[in-house]
């Protein structure tokens, strides 16, 4: 039986793919910085665990604690939605620490595991903006957009050891708390010239039409892990989609 670790399973996309491996009979590791077993269904399959991926010893024990993993699933992440010139250097840093470095460190992490036995895979859940960038998002999009190079970089190096890499990209999408996280950044006094470009994007959201709904970000994570003939960038949504034809 196999064994998936998946990071920021306290809601959203990562609760949605813990909760699909638990049904299709793998073993979970289901990490978040502050565990909550009662969000996923009882399982002698499943393990809540404590995992800050911004601390590397919050790294270390959560991996000890795991034991030997089949694959990685580096789904946590933060956003920020706001004019660059109101954003403080010290929210860059939190939203790189967390998107880009804590998934670089994830990897790096598993890799004398999956090296020693040969075989694995790593999938890096970034995001569709990365293939179609927004305005007030330039923070957020250049994490991901670095993991996106990150990721096809190290597949090349990983290949002949046995380990494979995908990047799941997903659109925008009304099931998750990104839009609420990044938009309370949104607060205090914002130069006026920039107002235009935020009630233009606010208005867009409202706009009805494709979404990227979990259950395309799960179906898209499932084949990621589960075929190796997925390609190395699976779009997430029918907004992805749209995105990577464009």
């Amino acid at each position: 039986m196999k064994t998936v670790l998946i990071t920021g399973c306290s809601s959203g996309f990562g609760l949605e793919i813990a909760r699909h491996f638990l049904d299709r009979d793998w073993n979970v590791v289901a990490t978040m910085r502050t565990p909550d077993a009662g969000i996923l269904p009882p399982s002698d399959r499943l393990r809540v665990l404590a995992l800050d991926v911004t601390d590397e010893a919050s790294i270390r024990a959560a991996l000890e604690a795991a034991g030997p993993i089949d694959a990685l699933v580096n789904n946590a992440g933060i956003g920020v939605m706001y004019p660059l010139e109101g954003v403080p250097m010290a929210t860059v840093r939190s939203v790189f620490e967390t998107n880009t470095l804590g998934t670089i460190a994830m990897t790096q992490a598993v890799l004398p595991g999956l090296r020693a036995r040969g075989a694995g895979v790593i999938v890096n859940v970034t995001s569709a903006v990365t293939l179609m960038p927004l305005p007030l998002l330039s923070v957020y999009t250049a994490s991901k957009a670095a993991v996106n190079a990150f990721t096809e970089s190290l597949a090349l190096e990983l290949e002949p050891l046995g380990i494979r890499l995908r990047l799941v990209l997903p659109g925008r999408s009304p099931q998750t708390r990104f839009g609420a996280s990044a938009r309370a950044f949104m607060t205090g006094g914002m130069p006026e010239a920039y107002v235009p470009q935020l009630d233009a994007v606010v208005a867009g959201a409202r706009v009805p039409g494709p979404v990227t709904h979990a259950q395309d970000v799960v179906q898209a994570v499932w084949r990621a892990v589960t075929d190796a003939a997925t390609p190395m960038r699976i779009p997430a949504g029918a907004d992805a989609e749209q995105m990577a034809a464009a």
